[in-house]
């Protein structure tokens, strides 16, 4: 069975396990304590995120016109995901929406996070090298781990397409919790900002957990296309720690907009 066999099964268990739970949550009787329920929710929540946590790659992949690995993978993904945001809603109902304006912490958090990761790959496309490994290798490992002809260009441009998608992910941080991004109809920020936190968070926090004892030496680290474990494992902590950081900035973000918006919606104005 291959990575991708393993993590497409893992996610149908887990969605699975989400639905188990959600139908525990709704059997109860009508008695029960809320906070009971509630606990469930947020469980069945937690797994159905967790089965859509790559869905990310797959619309990458389809904008960039790369595919997607699996159809039945991807359409999981995009299942658990949905799964998510429901269960999520279902279990927050009824709570007032977020006090007072958003923390400066949410804009500072997810830019400092990308920072890095944004350098890294800009200096790449730019023909630098990082880690043991220059820009005209990236983009020959690019082709090689089949890249679609638009992400070639752009990276042939010095331009890193992950770059731009973290340059524009940092824009919609800022969509979110600034009062501009309050005039727009809520669901144009929200359906990227829900995709990309049941994504990143679950991705970036799965990874780092991962990179603590593969630096100890207790689990393996396959070098691929970097010249040796220890260049990896500096790329693998730049990654892991701008996706989790960022993605839990933009969980912050997402929660503070979902509640003001659901309070007083505003779709026009000057």
């Amino acid at each position: 069975m291959t990575l991708r066999d393993t993590m497409d099964v893992t996610a149908v268990g887990c969605l699975a396990a989400a639905a188990a739970v959600a139908v525990a949550a709704v059997a109860l009787p009508a008695g029960a304590p809320p906070a009971r329920r509630r606990a469930l929710l947020w469980t069945a929540c937690g797994l159905s995120a967790a089965a859509g946590c790559t869905l990310l790659m797959d619309v990458l992949g389809l904008l960039f016109g790369q595919g997607v690995d699996s159809t039945p993978g991807a359409v999981v993904h995009a299942l658990g995901l949905a799964g998510a945001v429901v269960l999520g809603a279902a279990a927050s109902r009824g709570r007032a929406a977020a006090p007072g304006p958003p923390g400066r912490w949410i804009g500072y958090t997810g830019v400092l996070s990308f920072l890095p990761y944004v350098a890294m790959k800009l200096n790449w496309a730019l023909g630098g090298t990082f880690a043991g490994i220059g820009g005209g290798e990236v983009l020959e490992a690019s082709e090689r781990n089949g890249a679609s002809g638009p992400w070639l260009a752009l990276e042939r441009w010095g331009l890193d397409p992950t770059a731009l998608l973290a340059l524009a992910g940092i824009l919609l941080l800022f969509c979110l919790i600034r009062p501009w991004g309050l005039r727009l109809p809520r669901w144009l920020p929200l359906t990227p900002a829900l995709i990309g936190v049941g994504t990143l968070v679950p991705y970036g926090l799965l990874g780092l957990a991962y990179l603590v004892p593969a630096q100890l030496g207790a689990l393996p680290v396959r070098p691929g296309d970097l010249p040796s474990r220890g260049d990896t494992l500096a790329v693998a902590w730049i990654g892991y720690t701008a996706f989790a950081g960022y993605g839990l900035a933009l969980l912050a973000a997402t929660r503070w907009y979902w509640y003001a918006t659901r309070a007083a919606p505003v779709t026009g104005g000057p």
